[in-house]
């Protein structure tokens, strides 16, 4: 979702071939072995395979909004870092636990929180992450905040992170995010892609 997040507000045109992860097309692998989503080929044929990296290539490319923002880039990214690492880990056992032998969700819930009241701070500062508007930091972030929220709503809302609640309330409000959720068909080898942001 980061990914396309930063492609639409760039405006950079991709073909986007939609994809079912259990039915994964061979020139997906053949692009990267590692099978997972997301994949960016560019025209020369760069291989780029991390959401993040993806994010950074569209708004190398074109930067409308400012969201790299460059005197609070490089603390916009330890902060995404930490995020995909610290966070992202115990998103994953809070919501798939049964993908993990003997893990039980509600510890990783509780550290999931905990990690939060991080970004509760700051947003208690300001609007968003890095100052009044939206940045490469909270469109990084916000995805993963969304399911975290989203793997048990009611204890979410149980929780004291008004400014959290509030932020993320403000991200999937936004015509941006409701741009890239759209459904596309599945790619078939052979067959055209979509042109994305349509």
């Amino acid at each position: 979702m980061r990914a396309r997040l930063a492609i639409a507000v760039s405006g950079t045109r991709c073909e986007l071939r939609e994809i079912v992860l259990r039915d994964k097309p061979a020139a997906m692998l053949q692009a990267s072995p590692k099978g997972t989503v997301p994949v960016l080929v560019d025209t020369d044929g760069t291989v780029i395979d991390q959401s993040l990296d993806i994010m950074l290539w569209a708004l190398r490319r074109h930067d409308p909004q400012g969201w790299l923002a460059p005197q609070n880039l490089a603390d916009m990214l330890a902060l995404v870092e930490a995020c995909d690492t610290q966070f992202k880990f115990h998103l994953d056992r809070y919501k798939y636990p049964q993908r993990y032998e003997n893990t039980r969700p509600e510890p990783h819930r509780d550290a999931g929180v905990a990690w939060l009241k991080g970004l509760e701070a700051r947003l208690d500062k300001t609007p968003y992450l890095f100052g009044a508007h939206p940045m490469l930091a909270d469109m990084a972030i916000a995805p993963f905040v969304r399911q975290f929220a989203h793997t048990d709503a009611d204890a979410f809302d149980a929780q004291p992170l008004p400014q959290t609640k509030r932020w993320l309330k403000a991200f999937l409000e936004s015509a941006l995010l409701a741009s890239v959720m759209h459904k596309y068909p599945v790619w078939r080898a052979g067959e055209p892609g979509v042109a994305f942001p349509g």
